[in-house]
């Protein structure tokens, strides 16, 4: 349901403390002024109080030292403070995202020889051309990042894209990034809760999110929304993040790298493709397709979406790719962490900047094992229908 006044009211008072946090936590590196500032410059900028208690209190969120031991009472309470978990890691990761990967914060599928940017860009193409997104429609980028998607698909359609996010960092950056591709009058960004949407009923005309509800408390809550806010006839696609049929609850193995994928990249609780399609279901979706798109037996692919968090500089086919691939080598990662120890220790990064390093390594290494064996992807793709009637 759209939300009431009180709940209006709600939301107001905790945007601007969230906003309030935000500038504390950024320092000048907020300042749109500062927008193309680089890497280290815009960690010097944090504030040296602050982000030692986000980095913690970000932690504090799975208690439990050994994964096999936690409670389901304990994954729900994490589960409930979804919003506080995923705003608080993209305070702390989104400038590594940037220097390490791009404007689109996701992966995506290769091709022989194709550079990084390109594969990124096509994966994006993919979905859009798949939901039949047109020039005259109205369209929301659910968890948009700093923009990188939501940019691509206005190029690519034609069509204006509305960009949700929680994270007042993003937002300021994603509309920065905007403006200077030009693209402003194509695309805005809002402030919102994707299990609360700041949006009138039957509002859009399509809607996508890009590995973003993954950070939802339930995914049936936010596909309610989803269908909510969509028009009649409106449709829904989505690269969702799951667990595959070779999930094994009680292998501790299992449990260990879900624990390293949920830690390492701000997800409350991982389900699976199962409870993921049952969920549009049960939100009153018509699906039309899905498919597990990581899989290789299914589309033929030879290189693993993985491939660029292996460090395989072997693997590069551009100048990018290489930068990249470099950075996520046993030498580029321990360099970095490293680089930003000794930045630490003189004062001219912020405490904690090198354990933020270290949550992202955690990620690369539970992802791409976790891929290995067979039991995750990043790209259950869907493509789902608000009935006309």
């Amino acid at each position: 349901m759209a939300p009431t006044a009180t709940s209006t009211a709600l939301i107001t008072k905790r945007n601007q403390e969230d906003l309030t946090r935000s500038k504390v936590l950024h320092g000048q590196s907020f300042n749109p002024e500062n927008h193309q500032s680089s890497f280290v410059n815009r960690l010097s900028q944090k504030d040296n109080e602050y982000q030692p208690v986000v980095v913690k209190d970000y932690l504090g969120n799975w208690k439990e030292v050994v994964p096999e031991k936690e409670t389901e009472e304990a994954k729900a309470e994490r589960a409930s403070s979804y919003s506080k978990v995923a705003n608080a890691y993209y305070d702390l990761v989104t400038d590594f995202y940037e220097y390490g990967w791009g404007n689109s914060f996701h992966f995506c599928r290769f091709r022989p020889h194709e550079p990084f940017e390109q594969a990124i860009a096509r994966h994006e193409h993919y979905m859009a051309a798949n939901m039949h997104i047109r020039p005259d429609q109205k369209v929301l980028d659910i968890g948009c990042g700093v923009g990188g998607p939501a940019r691509e698909i206005a190029h690519f359609t034609g069509a204006h894209v509305t960009g949700l996010n929680n994270n007042d960092y993003q937002i300021s950056r994603a509309k920065r990034h905007s403006a200077a591709a030009g693209l402003a009058d194509r695309t805005d960004f809002i402030k919102g809760d994707f299990m609360n949407m700041p949006f009138d009923d039957n509002h859009f005309d399509a809607c996508y999110a890009i590995e973003a509800t993954v950070h939802a408390s339930t995914l049936e809550g936010a596909y309610r929304e989803v269908y909510r806010i969509l028009k009649p006839g409106g449709i829904f696609g989505n690269y969702e993040w799951v667990l595959t049929d070779k999930f094994d609850p009680t292998n501790v193995e299992h449990i260990r790298l879900v624990r390293g994928i949920e830690v390492g990249n701000g997800v409350a609780r991982l389900v699976t493709a199962k409870e993921c399609v049952q969920a549009l279901k049960n939100a009153g979706f018509e699906v039309q397709t899905y498919q597990d798109i990581s899989d290789a037996s299914i589309t033929g692919d030879k290189i693993p979406w993985y491939t660029p968090l292996e460090g395989d500089i072997t693997k590069a086919t551009s100048l990018w790719d290489l930068i990249t691939f470099l950075r996520t080598t046993t030498p580029g990662r321990a360099f970095t962490t490293y680089m930003l120890k000794g930045l630490e220790a003189v004062h001219l990064v912020a405490p904690g900047s090198a354990r933020v390093s270290g949550i992202l390594q955690t990620a690369a290494d539970s992802l791409a094992e976790s891929a290995r064996i067979g039991i995750f992807t990043p790209m259950f793709f869907f493509v789902a229908r608000k009935p006309e009637a």
